[in-house]
């Protein structure tokens, strides 16, 4: 079976990812758009594009599942991509699909159910001997019931939503008072980002780092990993630095790590990408399951670069039937799966550090992004020009760089950055410079609470922004005027134009010229104490026209008078003609 057309229920970077790889697979692409989407790159980077949920709101309009279907099959796609995050974790959306014969890529139904689900998911890991944090069971509605369960497994915890992912409707939560006060805004919070608000709470790791493992899997039963990612560099829960492989795991602790992520996924019947997560205690190594993101990960890019293998690729083969070990799956045997040097992926948003990471919005009025040797971009609507609009997620482009070793890979990757050039918006740049560059990063000891706790990170130096001042000085003056000239009436055009002197040739005096040339410096000064006359110097071209005319003087004009100048004052001892301080 081939697919023939794929339509990508997202929008922006993991939209234009899925593109890319279609186009190199000679797949046709379909993109959706929001009405406050209209200009975002990727409804460009598609075939064809369609308005999606008109009217309903910036975000809203992108978790139509019935205009999803519509789409499809008035466009004639026979596959459906869900990107990641949106309605990439619906099994209900899985249900459509397969009752409009569309093929949906990713996993199946059942399988959203049983992992997308945190709290279902866990009772899955224990029943396959895959480490668990201590953690209650859904919330209910009554808050004292609430305050029950937690304080049965003891502060300090964490309240999670229960389906989703990417941080939203995570608290750490310190105590009662704590709980009370925000577990009404994380449901809130998860039922706009995933449309249920269903809670629960775990134990919190104090010194915690968080471990992915990547999982693929066919449609006759294989599975395999693609080893660990680090995703420990968070703010609020949010990644905003991963790497591959995690540089502080052993290879005990690598295999024990994707064993048990191998156990959950063939114990679920997976199918495609998905990601397990677990929480790493810094202090003693031992490994928590937290939860299974049943789609491509934002932060996939470092697999990919450490192992060649293409993910997004791999999904679409899976659909198609191939199997895991051949040519057609784009896919190795898991003996055949090797790592190869290290990766880490930058993130950079138009979040101000210093303004708390408010996003930022508006336009791009110049944009130089990163390249060379080992320098992968995966943007969305980034480019001079682009418009920033405040209803999306501030991700500008994903930073990926690869090397044969960390320490290089973290150079490249300093290197990338600090050849970006974005001005219009606020970027996040200078504040993962100092990340990638902080001792702790390098030397592999920071946690899930680095950023928290390291308020150097903040210490950032103000962006000069030369070119971009000089730029828009010049534009102005260009268009207005000097403002010293404002308002004053132009130069007549019918002004007579100077006329230079003209005078009888003259025999050759020798000048001061010739002396300084003949006897040097020294000579020259000796030359001139011996002069009884009085020497001068010749100002009119610099007091006279610069200080007026603000070194407007061109060169051309200035040689055109020099024969008149030489013939009129042959036995002045110097002429001021340019220069000055302001040179």
């Amino acid at each position: 079976m081939s697919i023939q057309k794929i339509l990508v229920a997202n929008r922006s970077e993991i939209a234009i990812r899925v593109f890319r790889a279609a186009n190199e697979l000679g797949i046709k692409t379909v993109a959706v758009f929001a009405q406050e989407d209209k200009l975002a790159l990727h409804r460009f980077k598609a075939d064809e594009a369609y308005l999606i949920g008109e009217g309903l709101g910036p975000v809203e309009a992108y978790l139509q599942v019935e205009d999803y279907i519509r789409i499809a099959r008035e466009a004639g796609a026979d596959a459906i991509h869900p990107g990641d995050g949106l309605v990439s974790e619906s099994p209900e959306f899985v249900d459509a699909c397969e009752e409009a014969g569309i093929i949906f890529i990713g996993p199946r139904a059942e399988t959203m159910r049983s992992l997308g689900n945190k709290v279902a998911a866990r009772k899955m890991a224990i029943a396959n001997d895959v480490p668990v944090v201590p953690a209650t069971d859904p919330l209910p509605d009554d808050l004292e019931e609430c305050a029950a369960m937690a304080a049965k497994i003891g502060y300090p915890l964490m309240l999670k939503a229960s389906w989703g992912g990417g941080g939203r409707g995570m608290r750490r939560i310190l105590s009662e008072q704590d709980l009370r006060l925000e577990l009404h805004e994380a449901k809130r919070e998860a039922k706009a980002a995933f449309g249920k608000d269903e809670m629960y709470l775990e134990r919190l790791v104090e010194r915690a780092r968080h471990v992915e493992v990547q999982l693929l899997g066919d449609d006759h039963g294989n599975l395999v990993h693609l080893f660990e990612r680090d995703c420990s560099v968070q703010r609020r829960n949010q990644k905003v630095v991963e790497r591959a492989p995690a540089p502080y795991l052993s290879e005990k602790v690598r295999t024990e790590l994707t064993q048990a992520a191998l156990r959950l996924g063939r114990a679920a019947n997976y199918r495609c990408a998905g990601t397990v997560e677990f929480l790493m205690d810094a202090d003693s190594d031992e490994f928590f399951f937290i939860e299974v993101n049943p789609r491509v990960q934002v932060e996939h890019t470092v697999t990919e670069e450490v192992t060649g293998i293409d993910i997004v690729k791999a999904q679409i083969h899976a659909l198609e039937g191939a199997v895991i070990g051949t040519p057609e799956s784009g896919v190795p045997l898991q003996k055949d799966i090797q790592l190869n040097g290290h990766a880490l992926q930058c993130r950079v948003t138009t979040e101000d550090p210093e303004q708390n990471f408010i996003p930022d919005y508006g336009r791009i009025t110049a944009y130089r992004g990163a390249t060379g040797f080992g320098v992968r971009l995966d943007g969305g609507t980034a480019y001079s020009g682009a418009v920033i609009t405040r209803f999306y997620d501030p991700l500008l482009e994903k930073v990926t760089t690869w090397a044969p070793n960390p320490a290089e890979a973290i150079a490249r990757m300093d290197r990338a950055l600090r050849e970006f050039r974005i001005r219009g918006v606020s970027t996040n740049l200078a504040f993962l410079e100092n990340i990638i560059g902080h001792e702790k990063f390098r030397n592999n000891t920071y946690t899930t609470r680095f950023i928290d706790n390291t308020p150097s990170l903040f210490d950032m130096p103000k962006r000069r922004d030369r070119a971009t001042k000089l730029l828009t000085y010049i534009g102005d003056v260009s268009i207005n005027g000097h403002p010293d000239v404002v308002d004053r009436a132009r130069p007549s055009n019918d002004s007579p134009k100077p006329i230079v002197p003209v005078f009888p040739p003259l025999s050759i005096i020798e000048g001061t010229r010739q002396v300084l040339e003949r006897e040097g410096p020294k000579g020259l000064s000796k030359w001139m104490l011996a002069q009884k006359q009085v020497l001068f110097t010749d100002t009119t071209m610099r007091d006279g026209h610069q200080s007026l005319l603000a070194t407007r003087m061109r060169t051309h004009d200035i040689a055109a008078i020099a024969e008149a100048y030489s013939r009129g004052m042959p036995n002045l001892f110097s002429l001021e003609c340019w220069g000055g301080r302001d040179l």
